[in-house]
């Protein structure tokens, strides 16, 4: 019979440097009104001068190894989920791997925008549940404020900077992972993008003109719809492979895009507020981060106890979905 696979450890990593909404008054045509009552956001964590992507995530890493109780040379499997990789090529994991340690370590990115951290949860579940390795580590991690135009209002005013992390184990077997879907529409791919510094369209001096390299998003409006639509049909399918209904969840934990978007879920599965776990308001979108620095803060402060059946949700750039029901 195979195993469960479960979250044995939980960690993240934040800046320390603050950026609120009236320091972006300072520089934009904006206001803090504005920003919260579109977002939620009052605040984000912006990295420091030098520190990148792998610094937060090989931080976060190492608080959730630090609770599952391995070492760096237990960890057979690193997989980084980002939107903002130190470089190109190699991967970002390969870098996160030397910081560790993690010399038995095989090493990935995972590229699925914000819904990233979910679609590696479900990767590194299936290489423990296969008994292929014991342990795998699943991070979620962004420098997001180096792929933005910070002249451009309506798009730079909505992330933050950060790092989320979990090590995967083998649980008992009706706890841990107990179901997922994922789902993807390359159709509208174009929505949110980065449009240049790939192969079709190399980066040139008219591409960096043209501000080519930094996160676009094509429309709002049809992105807010998407999201409300699929956060609450992707969390029902999850729950229905799971054989378990709305009443059955404990907590929700959405990807923090708006709050909007994360109300209108809360509202269809009826949930009270304070059974969703909700941090906006203080890191902005984190994009592949923002699951697992909110869970590892319900966690943290008490709220998430072990036994408690989550949902775990995210949408993102490709267009990505995907949910994951969790028995913490």
């Amino acid at each position: 019979m195979a195993p469960g696979v479960g979250i044995i450890g939980i960690g993240s990593a934040l800046p320390a440097k603050v950026v609120t909404n009236f320091d972006l008054e300072k520089f934009l045509d904006t206001s803090d009104e504005w920003i919260r009552t579109r977002t939620g956001i009052s605040e984000r964590r912006i990295a420091e001068e030098g520190v990148i992507t792998s610094d937060l995530a090989a931080r976060a890493a190492e608080k959730a190894m630090a609770e599952a109780g391995i070492t760096a040379d237990q960890v057979e499997m690193i997989i980084v989920a980002t939107a903002t990789p130190d470089a190109p090529l190699p991967a970002t994991a390969c870098y996160v791997q030397a910081k560790l340690g993690a010399v038995n370590a095989a090493a990935l990115d995972v590229a699925a925008g914000c819904t990233g951290f979910i679609y590696g949860l479900v990767v590194g579940s299936q290489f423990v549940r296969s008994g292929a390795y014991r342990h795998v580590l699943v991070i979620g991690a962004e420098v997001l404020s180096r792929i933005l135009d910070w002249t451009d209002r309506s798009m730079c005013v909505l992330f933050g900077d950060g790092a989320g992390a979990v090590v995967l184990g083998p649980v008992d077997e009706d706890s841990g992972i107990l179901s997922f879907k994922l789902g993807s529409d390359g159709h509208m791919a174009d929505m949110l993008a980065i449009p240049a510094g790939g192969v079709r369209r190399p980066a040139s001096l008219e591409t960096v003109k043209a501000g080519l390299h930094y996160a676009r998003m094509l429309s709002g409006n049809e992105t807010f719809k998407f999201a409300v639509r699929v956060m609450g049909e992707v969390t029902q399918q999850a729950l229905d492979a799971a054989g378990l209904t709305r009443e059955d969840l404990d907590f929700l934990i959405p990807h923090q895009a708006n709050w909007r978007i994360i109300d209108a879920a809360r509202k269809r599965f009826c949930l009270p507020e304070e059974r969703v776990v909700v941090n906006i308001n203080r890191y902005g979108n984190m994009s592949s981060a923002s699951i697992p620095v909110a869970m590892e803060e319900a966690v943290r402060d008490g709220r998430l106890k072990r036994g408690d059946l989550v949902a775990l949700v995210g949408f993102g750039a490709g267009l990505t979905w995907g949910a994951a029901i969790v028995r913490y």
